[in-house]
Formats: structure tokens, C-alpha cells, sequence
């Protein structure tokens, strides 16, 4: 079975969690890397899935994925109800049990019956502090800003 680049990020994912539960998110070669060892692929697809194409706070280019959640620069866990998504993403937050092999349709069961119902973790103080700071900023600035640190996670065709 073909198992899509977006699924596939997302079931690596998933598998994270459920390896590590006590880690709130996973760095983007973290996820890259456990999408490698499982599956046995290397498409670039699966990276720029983890980076942007299932990003929920992203604007959607193309890919309306709503199936991972930046949690801060290079960092990533799965969507969850009620985290933040662009208003044009309306797209999938789990794969479709029918698109994926028999063995990993628990962790959709697992995502839709505890994961995704969790509540986000409420940010410490020392992130709310850094959340009133940016709120400081300036919207050029900071937008500029979001578009340099964007750059810095965009594929590296080299490394492929």
C-alpha cells in the first residue's frame, strides 16, 4: 500500500507521542528521522509535509492539512481542537483509516479518542512573557521576521 507524504508525517508523528508521551512536541528531523526509520522513504515530500504542508496556522500552499501544530521554531506535534489553524485551512487532521496498512489504524483510534481531546498546555510564565513582548513588535516587523525564520526551515535540495 502507497501511503501518502502527508499521512505519512503524520503517522510519524503519532508514533512519537505514543513512544514518548511525557514530550509535549518533536523537533522537524526528529519526525523526519522516525518517518525514515518506519517507512523505509526518502521522498522530500514527507519533509515539506512536516515543515508547511500540514502546518495548521500556515497559509495553505497548496495542501489544506489541519494535521500538525508548530509549537515554536522547528517544532511540531499533532493538531489538536481548538489550536490555532489559518482560516483557509479546512483540510484533514488524521488519516483516513482506509488509506493507511491495518497496523497503524489504532493510532487514529488513539488520536481521536484521547489525543486530540486534550487540552493544549497552557504556556509558562516565561512563555507568556515572550507572548506580551511580541505583542510590542511592530506587525511589519514581525512578519518580517516570520518570513526570515521560514526560510531557515525551507527544503534543502542538496540534502536530497
Amino acid at each position: 500500500m502507497n501511503i501518502l507524504v502527508a499521512d505519512e508525517a503524520w503517522l510519524a508523528t503519532a508514533l512519537l507521542h505514543k513512544e514518548h508521551p511525557d514530550a509535549e512536541d518533536f523537533s522537524l528531523h526528529d519526525i523526519r528521522d522516525r518517518a525514515r526509520r518506519e517507512f523505509h522513504d526518502s521522498r522530500p515530500g514527507v519533509w515539506q509535509h512536516i515543515v508547511s504542508h500540514c502546518v495548521a496556522s500556515n497559509r495553505p500552499n497548496p495542501a489544506q492539512y489541519r494535521m500538525l501544530h508548530s509549537t515554536g521554531r522547528g517544532r511540531r506535534r499533532l493538531y489538536r481542537s481548538g489550536d490555532p489553524a489559518h482560516p483557509e485551512r479546512k483540510g484533514k487532521t488524521h488519516p483516513e483509516k482506509r488509506d493507511i496498512p491495518e497496523r497503524y489504524r489504532s493510532l487514529v483510534n488513539w488520536y481521536l479518542s484521547d489525543y486530540s481531546r486534550r487540552k493544549p498546555q497552557v504556556p509558562s510564565s516565561s512563555a507568556r512573557d515572550l507572548l506580551q513582548f511580541i505583542g510590542l513588535i511592530p506587525a511589519y516587523d514581525l512578519e518580517r521576521m516570520k518570513e526570515a525564520i521560514k526560510d531557515c526551515e525551507r527544503v534543502d535540495l542538496n540534502e536530497w
